[in-house]
Formats: C-alpha cells, sequence, structure tokens
C-alpha cells in the first residue's frame, strides 16, 4: 500500500458537555493577555478572523517546547463548565496562525465542551524561534506534544482524554505526534496535506529520482552561500525544477 493510502484518519469524539459554574483558570492573564510569567503584550481584541463565541472564553498563554522555543498559543474554554473536560491541540494550515482557521475550530470546539489550545508552530506567528518561517516538521511535531504538555497540566483538563485535531500541512506532524506519544489519545485531520513528502518529492511525487539529487545539489551549494553571507536565504518549501533539469 502507497504511504498516502496508509496514512488513514483515526477519529476521536469524546465530547463532554458543559455545564453550569466554571472556575477561572489559575495563573492565566484576562483574555487578551499572556499566561502568568511570560512576557510581552497580548494580541488585540479584533486580531483574530472569526467571532469569538459569546460562551467561550479565550486566554492568551504561552509554553516552551523541549528545543527551548517558546511556542505562542490561544486556549479556548466553555465559560460554563465544570469537572474535567476532554481537550484538543489544535494547528495549521502549514505557515498559517492561530488566529485563523486553527482558532476557528479552537472556538467552535470550545462551544461543545471542550478545552482547546490553538497555537502557533515555532517559527511562525507569535512563537519564538531566531530564523522565522522556518519549516521544520520535527519541531513542528515536538511543538504537537508541548501542546499536550500544557494541556494537561491545566486542573480542569482530563489527561486521558487529551487528543490533537490538525489542518492541512501540519497533518502529518500531529500523526507522527500521535504515533510517537501515547498520551494523545486520538487525532483528526482537516483537508490533509502530507507535507513532509512534498518538501522531499516534490507536490504529488512530480520530482523524478534524478531531479530530487539536483534539489538536493542545489540546496548544498546555497549552504555555502548562506555561510559566506551569514545570512540565510528565503524560499519556497518546495524548490522548482525546469524541464532541463536545472533548478532556478
Amino acid at each position: 500500500m502507497e504511504r498516502r493510502k496508509a496514512l488513514g484518519l483515526i477519529a476521536g469524539t469524546g465530547a463532554a458537555t458543559a455545564a453550569a459554574s466554571f472556575t477561572a483558570l489559575p495563573a492565566f492573564g484576562e483574555e487578551s493577555g499572556r499566561a502568568g510569567g511570560a512576557t510581552g503584550q497580548g494580541k488585540t481584541k479584533d486580531a483574530c478572523t472569526f467571532a469569538l463565541d459569546k460562551n467561550v472564553k479565550r486566554t492568551s498563554v504561552r509554553f516552551k517546547n523541549r528545543y527551548g522555543i517558546e511556542v505562542a498559543g490561544d486556549l479556548y474554554v466553555p465559560k460554563n463548565a465544570r469537572g474535567k473536560l476532554p481537550a484538543l491541540a489544535l494547528s495549521g494550515p502549514f505557515g498559517a496562525v492561530k488566529e485563523q482557521s486553527s482558532g476557528l475550530y479552537a472556538n467552535e470546539f470550545a462551544r461543545r465542551g471542550y478545552v482547546a489550545l490553538a497555537f502557533d508552530p515555532s517559527f511562525t506567528g507569535e512563537s519564538g524561534g531566531t530564523v522565522r518561517d522556518v519549516g521544520s516538521p520535527d519541531i513542528y511535531t515536538e511543538d504537537f506534544s508541548a501542546a499536550i504538555n500544557f494541556l494537561g497540566l491545566q486542573k480542569i483538563v482530563d489527561r486521558e482524554r487529551i487528543g490533537v485535531q490538525a489542518i492541512c500541512g501540519l497533518s502529518g506532524m500531529a500523526l507522527t505526534a500521535a504515533a510517537a506519544d501515547s498520551r494523545i489519545k486520538a487525532v483528526a485531520t482537516a483537508s490533509m496535506y502530507d507535507m513532509s513528502r512534498s518538501m522531499s518529492r516534490g507536490h504529488e511525487d512530480f520530482y523524478t529520482r534524478e531531479q530530487r539529487q539536483k534539489v538536493i545539489d542545489y540546496l548544498s551549494r546555497q549552504r555555502w552561500t548562506d555561510a559566506e553571507t551569514g545570512t540565510f536565504a528565503r524560499g519556497s518549501h518546495e524548490v522548482l525544477v525546469r524541464a532541463s533539469e536545472q533548478t532556478w
């Protein structure tokens, strides 16, 4: 079976119904503030591309992954809830930020009784990482596990009911995280795209074996240029290859 067909959807619902009298989370700031102990300013209230549900509280939070990179997230919690709730970590699409579709998903899940954490992957949005807009599947995978760490430390979260929801290009990283981290009890994807394979083989595997080697050679030569100039070249996650087999 080819790899893309083997990457199936492992869906889990485990939804809980919101109940009355939710107690505010400890150590968090106000709705547009950062987590306790973090630095910097929170986002403006109109930064998101969607309206916050009236029954949901959104809190800006920060946590670190095991590489020491600070990951920025928005935590969505039902206003009227009690007891231990199921939780979800959400991210994607590739290059997108938490104020877009992952936040919209989180808002909807919280409306339905979940604690939902939408986060910016490392090097993206408000998250840390010195070189911006880096596409790193291994670090993005770790970001999901770091988000699980954060969720599991919240008193209102049931550690045995934590899952991940990923969108488009972050879906492969979510599946990888779920395969390596048994704390993740369910994983679901939306508009899944295998970004790691796309980086190495081109969109829909359009690189030939010879072109793949030429891409490797091109990127290797670029390392000399970067080392000599002390800068990092920016470019697409896929290197275009001309019909003449020469990269641009």
